[in-house]
């Protein structure tokens, strides 16, 4: 896909790492030591308070108040000394309190705006700096100045080079965000996925849905809302399939009313023009064979016998001809009802040459037809059943030579077209186009022979043209090849195309 949701999440996901790592990281270099000095400050400010007190209450010298001083400064990893306003120590956290004394004095006696010196916060009390330790050139925050009681203090607590700390937690940070973004990025695409498989389905699905196709349905076992949108596309399907096979079925019979103001008048005066030839033969030979009967012409059984098979025969074949006639007569004039339906033609062809199995076998004919998954079409599947029947029949009973019949599919991308073939004397092609017509034979003696009556192919035209669809018939060598062709409804499998 051009634009994967699935993709779209995972760089959005590590954009926002890499954002967050780099802030991070300038947070770090810009505001690490600035917080780092705050925080000393208020340790230094803490001690002061808590020395300030013990010596306005006099507790500077007990043991009680040493303990708890000198743990307050290991916490803060601070060095102090007190001195009296003799400047005598009274108290001190190091060995080295000579060098402390000295800074002490050095401060009140005017070495504090020395260059190394930098000032964090300076009050009437007390002053709060950052030193350069000249021996060891280490830097110091320093707090120095006078408690309540006139006693001078310095305190000092070692900054242990900031900045290499700042960039040790910079190089922790890389560390961590990548690992994290790694890991993130898996989770991410294993999120995404579980989030982009049901929609990629669902678009599967519409797609289908977009070539007519509802048999997909949506299957999945989600409880977010894609199982939501995917029961209300299974809804959605139904309903398109049952509105649509409306539709279809009012559009035929709309397109069926249009043209059939234009063609009742002629199509009566056909009508009564076809019966009449069709029937004039048999009627009259009923007729001069039950005069022969009435008369006694025959005087023997057998005689008579033959001349009651001749009516039954010439009845029946009466009978036949007005049933089809019927048939015909409603197709063309429109009373019959087309109802569009969804349904696989491989289906009801199989059902029909299984029915007809026994008399294939009665006239030596075999009959082929390949193995096809299943065809949907949208038609009316009695009418298709019935241009099938008069298909297959006209084959039965025109087969020669090698007596085959074969019956093929062929999968288009909008129609799917049904062909019989039968072996046999192929079609004079001055008759070709005259086959269709009501009552016309081609061999008058063969249909004779067999019964039909020139009107199985007009029934044909009739059902293929009220729903709207080709038909017809091609000469090959060795035989005819009658077909028609179906409006296709979904998708095929594409070694059909």
């Amino acid at each position: 896909m051009k634009y994967s949701i699935r993709q779209q999440l995972a760089a959005v996901f590590c954009l926002l790492m890499m954002g967050t790592i780099l802030l991070c990281w300038f947070i770090n270099n810009t505001f690490l030591e600035k917080y780092y000095l705050n925080d000393k400050s208020k340790a230094l400010l803490k001690v002061y308070q808590v020395l300030n007190a013990a010596s306005n209450e006099g507790k500077v010298g007990s043991d009680e108040f040493d303990i708890e001083f000198q743990k307050l400064c290991g916490k803060y990893n601070i060095n102090f000394i007190l001195l009296d306003a003799k400047s005598r120590t009274l108290k001190t956290s190091t060995y080295d309190y000579e060098y402390l004394s000295r800074q002490l004095l050095g401060n009140l006696f005017g070495q504090k705006n020395s260059p190394d010196v930098r000032m964090i916060r300076q009050e009437e009390e007390y002053e709060i700096r950052i030193i350069i330790e000249e021996r060891m050139k280490t830097e110091f925050v320093e707090m120095w100045g006078v408690l309540d009681n006139g006693n001078l203090f310095l305190f000092q607590s070692p900054l242990e080079s900031i900045k290499e700390s700042v960039s040790l937690a910079n190089r922790f940070l890389a560390y961590v965000g990548i690992g994290s973004a790694l890991l993130s990025a898996l989770i991410i695409l294993w999120v995404s996925r579980r989030i982009t498989v049901p929609v990629l389905e669902l678009a599967r699905i519409s797609e289908r849905m977009a070539h007519l196709d509802f048999e997909a349905k949506y299957q999945g076992s989600s409880s977010t809302e894609l199982a939501v949108l995917g029961e209300n596309i299974n809804r959605l399907s139904c309903t398109l399939e049952k509105t649509i096979s409306e539709l279809k079925s009012a559009n035929n019979e709309l397109l069926r009313d249009i043209e059939k103001k234009n063609k009742d008048e002629e199509m009566r005066r056909e009508f009564l023009s076809n019966v009449s030839h069709e029937l004039k033969t048999p009627i009259a030979l009923i007729q001069g064979y039950a005069e022969g009967l009435k008369e006694d012409i025959t005087q023997d059984k057998e005689s008579r016998d033959f001349y009651c098979e001749v009516i039954m025969d010439e009845a029946s074949k009466m009978n036949n001809i007005v049933k089809k006639l019927l048939t015909l007569n409603q197709l063309e004039f429109g009373n019959g009802t087309i109802s569009m339906e969804r349904f696989d033609i491989c289906d009801l062809i199989a059902n029909y040459l299984q029915s007809a199995a026994i008399l294939c076998r009665q006239k030596e004919v075999r009959v082929i037809m390949g193995e096809y998954p299943p065809v949907y079409v949208w038609a009316d599947e009695y009418m298709v059943e019935e241009v099938f029947g008069n298909y297959f029949s006209n084959a039965m009973n025109h087969v020669a030579d090698d007596r085959v019949i074969d019956v093929k599919l062929s999968v288009g991308e909008k129609a799917v077209r049904v062909s019989v073939f039968n072996t046999g004397r192929p079609i004079p092609e001055e008759c070709l186009d005259h086959i269709w017509e009501k009552f016309y034979k081609v061999d008058k003696a063969r249909t004779r022979e067999y019964g039909g009556s020139g009107v199985g192919l007009s029934i044909v035209k009739a059902i293929m043209e009220s729903m709207n669809q080709k038909y017809g018939a091609v000469n090959y060598d060795n035989g005819v090849e009658f077909w028609f062709e179906l409006e296709a409804a979904g998708e095929h499998n594409e070694r059909f195309k």
